[in-house]
């Protein structure tokens, strides 16, 4: 009888168990379902996201893409003038070559019977033949010589410039004495815009033209550092002097 009673006491144990053991499955098994649950959001929630960024970058690069061309085109503006006085060839370090070429066509093609070069005071790189570094407008002076222009009809304006702003206060400064009245300004397409303004805003007494050689890679620009340098910078500048003259 004793072995029965205890038999019988394992059984009805064992079946009072079995809820407690299957309600702690099944505890386990929703937190086992909640937790795969938000690992599955969070994984969605990182794909959304990493989704949504690249198609943001898409859409920033494709807009790029399109507005570049616009914004280095609207810089650069064109004004041709009958018969200057003389031809105005802007500082610009190495971009002298390109602005000195452009005046040179347009001395031969009869614009202008002079040509003026500013001094931007910067030296070029070194000249073996010379055994030291030219100065810029020095350069200039030769690439002009070299294209046919007379020493006589070339001349490099007094003083040292640091700007746009020092040029156009040199030449406000050395007309009267030369009798220029119609000035022929030669530089680089993205500076057009800005020199134009403000050599007419700060030298209004002078009929100023403006022409520039359309530059290598204007529908690339974008993609080079030096690109990007120059417009943005020019931007940057364009706002200064449109806020101050």
């Amino acid at each position: 009888m004793c072995e029965k009673a205890r038999s019988f006491r394992d059984v009805t144990t064992n079946k009072a168990a079995v809820p407690r053991i299957a309600g702690k499955a099944r505890a386990w098994a929703a937190k086992k379902r909640i937790l795969w649950e938000k690992t599955v959001k969070s994984e969605r929630q990182i794909t959304n996201r990493k989704s949504r960024i690249l198609i943001l970058i898409v859409s920033v690069l494709l807009i790029w893409i399109f507005l570049a061309p616009v914004l280095e085109k609207w810089l650069v503006v064109g004004k041709s003038i009958e018969r200057a006085d003389a031809i105005l060839v802007l500082a610009g370090g190495s971009a002298y070559r390109e602005r000195t070429l452009l005046a040179a066509e347009l001395y031969r093609a009869g614009a202008a019977p002079t040509i003026l070069l500013t001094n931007d005071g910067e030296q070029s790189g070194w000249d073996q033949s010379e055994q030291r570094n030219p100065f810029f407008f020095e350069r200039a002076k030769r690439e002009l010589t070299a294209a046919g222009v007379p020493g006589s009809a070339i001349e490099v304006l007094p003083g040292i410039v640091r700007s746009t702003l020092d040029e156009s206060d040199v030449v406000k400064s050395s007309a009267g004495d030369r009798g220029l009245r119609r000035i022929l300004i030669v530089t680089s397409p993205h500076h057009t815009r800005r020199a134009l303004r403000l050599f007419e805003r700060t030298v209004p007494e002078i009929e100023f033209g403006i022409a520039s050689r359309p530059a290598a890679g204007e529908w690339y620009w974008w993609l080079t550092p030096k690109g990007w340098r120059d417009v943005g910078i020019e931007y940057v500048k364009l706002g200064y002097y449109w806020l101050s003259y």
